[in-house]
């Protein structure tokens, strides 16, 4: 039954699926970790809240979580969770972020090349990832913080919004959010307010891939 109580049953499950509070899914979708709080489910007369369609699309967008497993879970499906034991996986490559900067570590596609990296079995989903940057430092607080696995899929379309990896002809190599993309240039937001935003002109990037799918 498509209901108010089920469909925030589905978020919880759903954060749950990919090893996060409630909270933490909202800050991983770039929403206010409140967004998704008990507090908000009601107003203060009572009232049923519900999230915003725009709040559930990034939600869907951040874990790469398909709308079908999303309606499976307010439907009361339980399906296959990424963390469970026994879930069947495959070995992606598996790099420090801050050591793609030192290295020739890709080809000239953004795809593993060379030696150096390490392994990493990842559930099997979503299909196209290709491989994995742990992150290192607070430079893309407050969504991703030290420790954490980005997975990248350089075949994967990139629209306005998605958090990207770029390589720079200079073998510079950054996570940031896509602003605007031309044939001419590629504009990019910091995650941390602390860190500026950059531009590029087309011909000093390297390559860039598209952050599906991230894991604390």
């Amino acid at each position: 039954m498509f209901s108010h109580e089920r469909v925030w049953a589905a978020i919880d499950a759903l954060a749950e699926r990919y090893s996060l509070t409630a909270s933490g899914l909202a800050r991983r979708a770039g929403l206010d970790p409140t967004t998704f709080n008990k507090s908000k489910r009601h107003a203060a007369d009572g009232r049923a809240r519900w999230p915003s369609t725009e709040s559930l699309a990034k939600v869907m967008d951040a874990t790469g979580a398909s709308l079908d497993e999303f309606m499976g879970l307010v439907r009361g499906e339980e399906g296959p969770a990424l963390t469970a034991p026994g879930a069947s996986s495959r070995a992606i490559p598996l790099l420090g972020l801050a050591q793609a900067d030192i290295g020739s570590f890709f080809d000239d596609a953004g795809f593993p090349a060379g030696q150096g990296w390490d392994v990493l079995e990842f559930p099997a989903g979503p299909a196209d990832a290709t491989y994995a940057l742990e992150v290192s430092g607070d430079s893309m607080l407050p969504l991703y913080r030290d420790g954490d696995t980005l997975i990248i899929a350089p075949n994967a379309s990139i629209r306005r919004g998605d958090r990207v990896i770029l390589k720079t002809k200079e073998n510079e190599i950054m996570a940031k959010i896509l602003h605007r993309q031309t044939p001419r240039a590629i504009e990019l937001s910091s995650m941390n307010p602390e860190h500026p935003n950059r531009i590029f002109e087309a011909p000093e990037v390297d390559w860039i891939a598209r952050i599906i799918w991230a894991s604390q």
